[in-house]
């Protein structure tokens, strides 16, 4: 097994400028493996690998404490 890298550059969709995603820890989901980061613009990049629904479900989330598991509130 190749661990994952711990960081990943990508370019922000604002600004333009390389991005530095950490590989998240705590990782939401066994299916991916999530990295996020924050641009000097201020906006949230977030990228994973893994599990093709499982990162759609990811990457779209907007919620900084996204996770795979439903909560239900009772």
């Amino acid at each position: 097994m190749s661990k994952p890298a711990l960081t990943l550059t990508f370019k922000c969709t604002k600004c333009a400028k390389p991005v530095t995603l950490y590989l998240q820890k705590t990782t939401a989901c066994s299916h991916i493996t999530p990295y996020q980061g924050w641009c000097k613009c201020g906006q949230l990049m977030r990228h994973a690998t893994g599990d093709k629904d499982a990162v759609a479900s990811f990457v779209d989330s907007m919620d900084p404490l996204w996770s795979h598991h439903h909560h239900h509130h009772h």
